[in-house]
């Protein structure tokens, strides 16, 4: 039986249709996915993100297991600030990507939905300082768009929001509040407790917040070129092969975190990398579609069709040497297609044509 956010009664009664998702019900659109698009990226849209695992890690230990374990360095870190980066295996592959928040006595992690099981369980596995690490139970909303943050805080009294820096967090009574999102568009995610979450999104809506579902969510990741999970990430492939080698904190050089061997033996050497794809024929690209460049084939991860851009866009894994044009096998038929660097749109601009 899949679990229920302190939200799911408020999707439920505005209309959500509500689908299976990493052992949550969650809702894909509220009606028209297109329309909650438009309005994260022209307005301000929210999103329900409580099925994200919350973990936070504390005492005298937090700071060695989390650089153990975390192949960016959160010794990098502030009381305030995040930073992004992924959990590796002996291989070098990714078990999940994270975000990692400075508070002032603990780091608070929050991961994935569909990896929380392995993660805790990773977490226990590789505990070899005494770390003290909890879940915890707590509710999040994600308010994105151009006027996110003018009507968050027309509607709660949250001094210093707006001068909040990207990656940067801001405490809030119970809550934490980070200038982060998954959108490509300016916003935050709130995380709060479950009491507190039904209130701030019926005031949300009430001050013209669209509600959005997982659809909406899906199309502004892949415009703004973020990585999905399991689609674009996992456990079989590198960081380096994966668009987010940038988060791989090399220095110092005596840090030994999991997988800093294996990717060490591929750095500057990776066969393949994530590229972005537009489509330039009739089509939509999809995941698992093969991919023929001139340096040799490769696969699409994660493809759509782009309400800003109004075509085809697409992740693929491709030989590193692989530019210019391509063509993708769909059903049988190979269509022309271009390999550009993502992201494709971000704060509401064009960045391909």
């Amino acid at each position: 039986m899949s679990k229920h956010t302190p939200l799911y009664d408020v999707h439920v009664s505005a209309g959500g249709k509500m689908v299976e998702f990493a052992g949550w019900s969650m809702p894909v659109n509220y009606g028209s996915q297109i329309k909650e698009h438009v309005a994260v990226r022209t307005a301000a849209g929210m999103f329900d993100v409580s099925h994200m695992t919350v973990v936070d890690v504390m005492g005298e230990a937090a700071v060695a297991f989390l650089r153990r374990l975390v192949a960016n360095d959160v010794q990098k870190l502030e009381v305030g600030k995040a930073l992004y980066g992924a959990l590796l295996n002996d291989r070098g592959g990714v078990i999940d990507d994270l975000i990692v928040y400075q508070r002032a006595d603990h780091y608070r992690c929050v991961v994935n939905a569909g990896t929380r099981d392995k993660v805790l369980a990773w977490f226990d596995q590789q505990n070899q300082v005494g770390a003290d690490f909890k879940e915890q139970d707590l509710a999040m909303i994600a308010v994105q768009g151009p006027r996110a943050i003018e009507i968050l805080t027309s509607i709660e009294d949250i001094p210093g929001l707006a001068d909040v820096a990207p990656f940067n967090a801001l405490e809030h009574g119970d809550w934490l509040i980070g200038r982060t999102g998954y959108t490509g568009e300016d916003g935050v995610e709130v995380i709060l407790p479950g009491a507190d979450a039904v209130s701030l999104w019926r005031r949300l809506s009430e001050a013209g917040v669209l509600p959005a579902g997982l659809g909406a969510r899906d199309t502004l990741r892949l415009e703004a070129g973020l990585n999905l999970y399991g689609q674009d990430l996992d456990e079989d492939t590198s960081p380096l092969a994966s668009n987010i080698g940038w988060t791989i904190a090399w220095k110092p050089e005596d840090r030994e975190f999991l997988g800093r061997e294996a990717i060490e033996r591929l750095r500057g050497r990776c066969p393949q990398k994530l590229t972005g794809l537009v489509m330039r024929d009739k089509g939509v690209l999809r995941h698992g579609q093969r991919v023929v460049t001139d340096a040799g084939e490769g696969v699409i991860t994660s493809g759509t069709y782009s309400p800003t851009l109004e075509y085809s866009i697409a992740f693929a894994r491709v030989p590193k040497a692989a530019i210019g044009s391509c063509q993708v096998d769909i059903r049988g038929k190979m269509k022309e297609a271009t390999i550009v660097k993502p992201p494709f749109v971000r704060n509401g601009k064009n960045l391909v044509d």
